[in-house]
């Protein structure tokens, strides 16, 4: 798995890993400057793209009473509510970083985010943490996209 991983520094260039940054590095940056995160992950899932389309019109999906809940970092009760904004998705990499930027700076706490009709953005300290991050928000979106319950705000 290490070797599936890109590792850049603060101006999108390589310093670890084969291949080259996508044009969304940008985000993957704005993320780690906003909340200083050690790892940043981005998944294309079916129930993300699928979610942060049906769900656009509140603005995010709101998850809660979810036991899996306890896992994203600093929860400690399923009671929690969690917030994932959706963001309406762009060509503009520039614009879209600032939109994001904007998003953490507005709504602290949050572990991740969805780009309309796109994916999951999420972080932690580590790509440990941020792992099981991907792992705990894709699960709930996908028993809220079975289930037919996405609430909302």
């Amino acid at each position: 798995m290490p070797g599936q991983f890109l590792e850049i520094d603060e101006t999108a260039n390589v310093v670890r890993g084969e291949g080259r940054p996508s044009a969304e590095a940008l985000l993957h940056l704005a993320i780690v400057r906003g909340l200083q995160a050690g790892a940043v992950m981005h998944t294309h899932s079916v129930w993300s793209t699928v979610l942060s389309g049906t769900q656009v019109r509140d603005g995010g999906i709101a998850l809660e009473g979810y036991e899996m809940l306890k896992g994203l970092a600093g929860v400690q009760t399923h009671k929690h509510r969690e917030w994932l904004p959706i963001l309406e998705n762009s060509q503009d990499m520039g614009e879209l970083a600032d939109r994001v930027t904007s998003t953490l700076e507005e709504t602290p706490g949050l572990h991740g985010f969805l780009l309309q009709q796109h994916g999951l953005y999420t972080w932690g300290e580590n790509p440990t943490e941020a792992k099981r991050h991907v792992e705990i928000l894709e699960f709930l979106m996908e028993v809220l996209a079975r289930s037919g319950t996405a609430p909302s705000r």
